[in-house]
């Protein structure tokens, strides 16, 4: 049994197709499905039915294939670990986030990260949080940034700042008259919120509670903010925006802004990852540049009141 055997076995599994497996591994399908066989010779069960399209595992071929993720994970952060001890910073992060936080805080941290070690490469794509969660647990990512908590088994969370709510409010609202607002003022029918899928729109949900969305002759649910922002800018009605998407806003867009009254409805950001995970000083060192470059304020836990999502 080797190493590149175990690959080529998640690799089956993740595209469910030999050929597109052996594709991704850069070799042949004859010198993948060759190794597959050897290793299942090796081990006197059947890994996949290959009867069927696209190819399962079998009941023996899953659990083997959990026990292959952690091997394969466990040897690739050997390399890295000796390199961590030698004080070299390099190697590959691959990060998930939510689309509701990428336009808003990679700019803010990737290029004096990247400034800083050079020998390290980020990739980062973005995707929602059950996405990020799912891969994390297939060792398709190393790290994640969301919002949370999450409690899921398996993996930690480590909180670096918190967002406040504002009610971004269309021109000549009637709510434009106050200073502060309170989640009861917005009226269901022109509240625009986010797609199903992003936790924004769960905690959105919980802190409104609105019975519906949208004004009564056009629905509309976006895939981003910047959608239900330019809803509001061009139509009518009510949005709300998480902190960080209210930074960029020009004069008389922040004149649209409102605050709520009391302790501010507040989400909390974190980086998650597998407990096993092995790149901790990389962790480290993300965790701070990323709290270097936010607002010192927002950093503080007592920058409002977190509101969970479903």
């Amino acid at each position: 049994m080797t190493i590149q055997q175990l690959e080529y076995l998640i690799a089956v599994d993740k595209h469910r197709h030999f050929g597109h497996a052996a594709e991704s591994c850069f070799v042949t399908q004859p010198t993948l499905s060759a190794q597959l066989s050897k290793l299942e010779r090796e081990l006197g069960v059947i890994l996949f039915d290959r009867s069927k399209m696209p190819v399962i595992p079998t009941e023996i071929g899953v659990q083997v294939i959990e026990h292959a993720k952690k091997v394969v994970s466990e040897s690739k952060g050997i390399y890295e670990l000796v390199a961590q001890l030698k004080g070299d910073i390099s190697g590959t992060i691959k990060l998930g986030i939510i689309p509701t936080l990428a336009p808003y805080l990679l700019h803010l941290f990737v290029r004096g990260f990247l400034e800083k070690y050079p020998n390290v490469k980020l990739e980062v794509q973005e995707m929602v949080t059950e996405e990020v969660v799912r891969r994390l647990k297939n060792d398709e990512l190393d790290l994640g940034i969301i919002v949370t908590p999450l409690d899921e088994p398996g993996i930690v969370e480590k909180p670096m700042f918190y967002e406040k709510f504002y009610a971004y409010l269309s021109k000549g609202h009637p709510l434009l008259a106050k200073s502060e607002i309170t989640a009861d003022e917005i009226k269901s029918d022109e509240l625009w919120i986010l797609q199903q899928g992003h936790c924004f729109r769960d905690q959105v949900i919980n802190f409104c509670d609105p019975s519906s969305s949208g004004h009564r002759n056009f629905h509309y649910e976006s895939g981003s903010l910047e959608g239900l922002r330019n809803m509001v800018n061009r139509y009518k009605g009510v949005t709300l925006l998480p902190e960080l998407a209210t930074h960029d806003l020009n004069e008389e867009e922040r004149s649209r802004l409102r605050p709520f009254k009391g302790q501010a409805p507040t989400r909390e950001v974190s980086i998650i990852l597998n407990r096993s995970f092995l790149k901790q000083k990389l962790v480290e060192l993300l965790f701070n540049e990323i709290t270097q470059a936010i607002p010192e304020e927002m950093t503080s836990k007592a920058h409002g009141k977190i509101v969970r999502f479903k």
